[in-house]
């Protein structure tokens, strides 16, 4: 129950209210992707500083990302979560440049604890229907 609310707390003020100084409070100091198909960082393990790199990815495509957890399941050291992400792409994608369009997709993240700390994930989520409401394809 206690990896749930950390996991809760860290998409609400990470992710959702964009604050890096909370990283190191809820991010182990080795992070692994271990599985996240088309993310350029997956296999990849991270310090603070490319996690930070790997956030900036995102809020630079899309600065008003928000996500919304749907669903939690937690068992020991997992807590797998569904969730619906929002967005306006305001910058680059890659080599794609900003459409200024809206984004609703769905994914799921097996988050990986140690410590107390997140310290990886695996994750499947449509980046078909994101290429797609973008008019990518």
């Amino acid at each position: 129950m206690q990896n749930e609310i950390i996991l809760r707390e860290f998409m609400q003020k990470v992710w959702n209210e964009k604050k890096f100084n909370a990283i190191v409070a809820y991010v182990n100091s080795e992070y692994t992707i271990h599985i996240d198909t088309g993310d350029p960082w997956e296999g990849k393990t991270l310090d603070h500083l490319e996690f930070e790199t790997r956030l900036n990815y995102s809020f630079n495509s899309f600065p008003d990302i928000h996500f919304t957890i749907q669903n939690v399941i937690s068992d020991g050291e997992y807590v797998a979560i569904s969730w619906i992400m929002t967005g306006t792409n305001l910058g680059n994608i890659g080599d794609f440049p900003p459409t200024k369009k809206a984004i609703n997709t769905v994914g799921s993240t097996i988050y990986h604890f140690k410590n107390g700390k997140i310290s990886g994930h695996s994750q499947v989520f449509d980046r078909t229907t994101v290429m797609r409401q973008l008019g990518f394809i």
